[in-house]
């Protein structure tokens, strides 16, 4: 009967992941449209403060440590957005749906540095789906520097996920979540400042918020940082690392899909397959990981 409830349990808390990546997934088209009218700096501070406002009130009497946790994992993130915020000026979006999900390899790759052990099959299941998220991106115009921006933005995301399972459990979700928050609105915010030093952006920043890029910077703080941070961080506190970066695979499937619908960028059959692919890996893990379950309970 506790075999059984662990399975349930876990397979719920995979679903909540799979959700984050399908509202991660609408991010996408949101950010391109976005980044026509503001900086990649912009569009992370201007979302991060209005993340920062909804969790406000959850960031009260907080831990001193949840609050360098909280600044760690903030950092991280604050870093991986703006990068590939920036890349999403230059490429596709589903170009950089793919170069951001090298984190499902790197996740596993990096987890040997931090005494985590590489396994065969999440290896295998992380191959699978970079290649077939190859097959559905790289179709997309190239730009060397919005690449590597988004590549370094991939890096930056995979060591947060390690360093969310790590910690995730010696916190609330709540309050761990709010910090991260808090802390990327702060910096995120000092980053602005610096970026405009000497320039009229800030003078000109009114001027280029108009309703329709209001209503996406309300959809990627409210929704897609302070809704989904708060989700992540529960879940991950039940999944580990490399089948956290597994799940977070599906992000540029849901990304192609919202792209085809909303920017009507191409959908070819390459790319259908692509995805098909990606979806196999998925289960595939998941399947491994139920199958091996028993066997750890029994030991």
């Amino acid at each position: 009967m506790n075999k059984r409830a662990l399975g349930v349990g876990v397979n719920i808390h995979v679903l909540a992941l799979l959700f984050v990546t399908l509202v991660w997934g609408a991010t996408f088209p949101v950010l391109k449209a976005a980044t026509a009218h503001l900086s990649g700096v912009e569009v992370s501070a201007l979302r991060f403060l209005i993340a920062a406002f909804c969790m406000a009130p959850l960031a009260l009497r907080v831990p001193r440590r949840t609050w360098l946790d909280g600044g760690l994992l903030g950092a991280l993130v604050l870093v991986s957005y703006v990068l590939q915020a920036f890349g999403l000026q230059f490429i596709s979006s589903n170009r950089s749906a793919f170069l951001t999900s090298l984190n499902v390899l790197m996740v596993p790759l990096l987890g040997v540095v931090f005494g985590t052990r590489l396994t065969l099959s999440v290896m295998g299941a992380a191959t699978l789906a970079c290649a077939g998220i190859g097959l559905m991106s790289w179709e997309g115009g190239s730009n060397l520097m919005a690449d590597v921006a988004t590549v370094l933005g991939a890096l930056a995301y995979a060591l947060y996920v390690i360093v969310l399972s790590q910690r995730a459990a010696r916190h609330m979700p709540r309050q761990l979540a709010a910090t991260q928050i808090v802390w990327m609105a702060l910096l995120g915010s000092l980053w602005m400042l610096v970026d405009a030093w000497g320039t009229d952006k800030l003078q000109t920043l009114p001027g280029r918020l108009d309703l329709s890029v209001w209503a996406g910077l309300a959809y990627l703080g409210i929704v897609a940082t302070a809704g989904m941070l708060f989700l992540q961080a529960m879940a991950q506190r039940h999944v580990s690392a490399d089948k956290a970066a597994l799940v977070y695979a599906m992000e540029p499937v849901f990304a192609a899909l919202f792209a085809w619908m909303w920017l009507a960028e191409g959908l070819t059959w390459t790319a259908a397959l692509g995805g098909a692919m990606v979806v196999v890996a998925v289960v595939l893990s998941e399947w491994s990981a139920s199958g091996n379950a028993p066997s750890k309970a029994a030991a």
